[in-house]
């Protein structure tokens, strides 16, 4: 048992009263983590009928887990939900406390921006009581012994972390005098990354604290830059000493991710709960093809719904992309004035507007409403190969194979706000939806990172063999690369390291696209050039179905319903889309075949059933 942690009910230390955080106050008020609550100057250890003396010792274990451990997580958990007086209860009846009274003390001198004490707690120094230290015991002189590190920790780093926010706060007071001094005489004898201490030194010339805070993309003192220091420092500290924060919740967060990781076919139509175990039947998954749209004279290569789930956008060899509504399927707008295939589109973020690329070297961006043509961009040389939105919808990029004029920045109006110089063509490219990060493949087998706000590439990779497409994840953490030998790689994004391989489709000659489905993207899905559509589980890299469906040809593309996880389409060489979606009983009102004639065809496929009506 870690004694530290332990508080006996029936002693006191200097005629103080422990708390749950190891402070003491006035007015009745109790803290529990740097919680705080009114208690009235009343207390009670037993609730809920039972008796300390009438209750047998505590076991040292719980189910087979360290009670204190137990416990503790359940004090700092009923804090952050906000049962202070729960809290503090617990932490009375069990003798336990979630931190002891230096770790309390040095999570006070972070928040306060008191640096000096807080490297003294966190590192241990000699200090008199009533001289520029923190004093927890009495006596004119103590020595401050430091917390408990993880094994793994750097401490230099640590320290270049406080210094580095005492340095960005003095320079938020145009302190700027001392702000040097911090530079020149502790942040850089910590002999740290070079790049970063030029950057900090580049801030000097700010013209005021919101220009500091806009370069340094830090909020400031009175934002929660402090609260991130915290949580960045406790890393490096030993959990047994400094509980990370939201502990419980991170701990439940795992457990739902590991029974997600066993659910072959997780695609809940609902939230999971905690309160029972989590499993999807596989007959709530789409395995069944429920409408063939056949509008396209061509070969269908790319497919986007909208983000709202409404519409579905088709493009491809013909030069047309057709705009279908999902509730019916039937055809909301055909767009034509491209001149040769169309080989990529996208939606904008509010749905308003979609961008087509095409082999013809052009891309234009299409009013969803009218289905008029509002911009043409005709700068690129060679095919525009794809097109990406920034998050907040006021500009966008274009990549190309053009040599000379590959990736470019453009506002609405058509003017070019930024063009990248680089040696490479680009193949593909997409930008995080939290405007981070932007990404890009080469046709030379490299994948780029970009700072997207900064324009500065962050760094590339190099991999075996030839790329065809890429896909980003919603949370900004993964990008997916199909690869021309028969394997997708998921990477995740800031460390560039190779999360998972998925194997099972064909792909060498041809671009095929692959995406995330399901309703929280945890599927992988891929077409083919054996005509098939393949769904892995992301966690495991379990190939759950391989569903055959077009004729003949390449699935080259595929697309998940953001708003309906039980649907998704395919298109492919047969000239086809097809949507997907679950079972549904024989006798079931929505089910009907169709008996349309050619004409009727021509203009909303075949339905084979009514589609889900789940979306708003």
């Amino acid at each position: 048992m870690n004694k530290a942690m332990r508080v006996d009910p029936d002693s006191s230390s200097n005629g103080t009263q422990h708390h749950a955080n190891g402070s003491s106050h006035k007015n009745g008020l109790s803290s529990t983590n740097g919680h705080s609550s009114p208690s009235n100057g009343t207390s009670s250890p037993h609730q809920n009928g039972f008796s300390a003396s009438a209750t047998k010792p505590k076991a040292t274990s719980y189910y087979g887990h360290d009670r204190e451990e137990v416990t503790r997580l359940l004090i700092q958990g009923l804090g952050d939900l906000g049962y202070y007086s729960a809290a503090n209860r617990l932490s009375q009846e069990s003798g336990y406390e979630v931190e002891s009274p230096v770790v309390a003390a040095f999570r006070n001198t972070i928040i306060q921006g008191q640096w000096s004490e807080a490297e003294s707690l966190l590192f241990g120094a000699d200090s008199e009581a009533d001289g520029g230290g923190v004093s927890i015991s009495n006596g004119d002189v103590h020595h401050l012994v430091g917390l408990k590190f993880s094994e793994d920790a750097d401490r230099d780093s640590m320290r270049f972390k406080i210094r580095e926010q005492k340095y960005l706060e003095l320079l938020e007071d145009r302190d700027t005098g001392r702000a040097v001094m911090v530079l020149r005489h502790e942040l850089q004898p910590l002999r740290r990354d070079a790049d970063r201490l030029d950057f900090l030194a580049s801030l000097l010339v700010s013209t005021s604290a919101d220009n500091l805070k806009s370069e340094a993309k830090w909020d400031g003192a009175l934002g929660s830059s402090r609260q991130s220091l915290l949580q960045e420092l406790s890393k490096s500290i030993s959990p047994s000493v400094m509980i990370p924060e939201h502990r419980l919740a991170v701990l439940l967060d795992q457990l739902k991710q590991s029974q997600i990781a066993k659910c072959l076919y997780h695609n809940p139509q609902t939230p999971s709960s905690l309160l029972a175990d989590h499993i999807c039947d596989r007959s709530q998954f789409p395995l069944q093809t429920v409408a063939e749209l056949n509008q396209s004279d061509g070969e269908v290569w790319c497919l986007e719904f909208s983000h709202n789930g409404k519409r579905l956008a088709a493009g491809g060899g013909d030069g047309t992309v057709v705009v279908y509504e999902t509730m019916s399927f039937s055809v909301a707008q055909t767009l034509r004035d491209h001149g040769s295939g169309v080989v990529y589109v996208s939606w904008s973020p509010d749905d308003s507007q979609i961008i087509t690329c095409s082999k013809d070297h052009k891309a234009r961006v299409w009013d969803t409403e009218t289905g008029t043509c509002i911009l043409q961009i005709d700068h690129h040389r060679q095919s525009v190969t794809s097109a990406a939105w920034a998050p907040d919808g006021e500009s966008f990029v274009t990549a190309s194979l053009d040599k000379q004029s590959q990736l470019c920045l453009w506002t609405l109006s058509g003017q070019p706000s930024f063009a990248w110089s680089i040696p490479y063509r680009v193949q593909d490219c997409a930008i995080s939806a939290d405007g981070q990060r932007m990404v890009t493949i080469s046709s030379e087998k490299q994948i780029f990172v970009y700072n997207f706000p900064t324009r500065q590439e962050k760094y590339s990779i190099v991999l075996r063999s030839k790329m065809t497409c890429i896909s980003l994840s919603r949370d900004s953490r993964y990008m997916l690369v199909n690869m021309a030998d028969n394997e997708i790689q998921l990477i995740d994004i800031e460390t560039a390291e190779i999360v998972r391989r998925f194997l099972g489709q064909k792909q060498n000659e041809y671009v095929i696209r692959s995406t995330f489905g399901g309703a929280d993207q945890n599927l992988i899905m891929s077409g083919s050039e054996d005509s098939k559509v393949y769904i892995w589980h992301k966690e495991n890299g379990t190939l759950i179905e391989t569903l055959e469906g077009h004729s003949r040809g390449c699935v080259n593309a595929v697309a998940w319903n953001p708003a309906d996880p039980s649907m998704f389409a395919s298109g492919g060489d047969d000239c086809k889309v097809r949507i997907w979606s679950k079972e549904t009983d024989p006798g079931d009102p929505r089910r009907r075949f169709s008996s349309l004639s050619s004409s009727q065809r021509g203009n909303v496929g075949r339905i084979l059933y009514e589609p889900s009506t789940n979306v708003q």
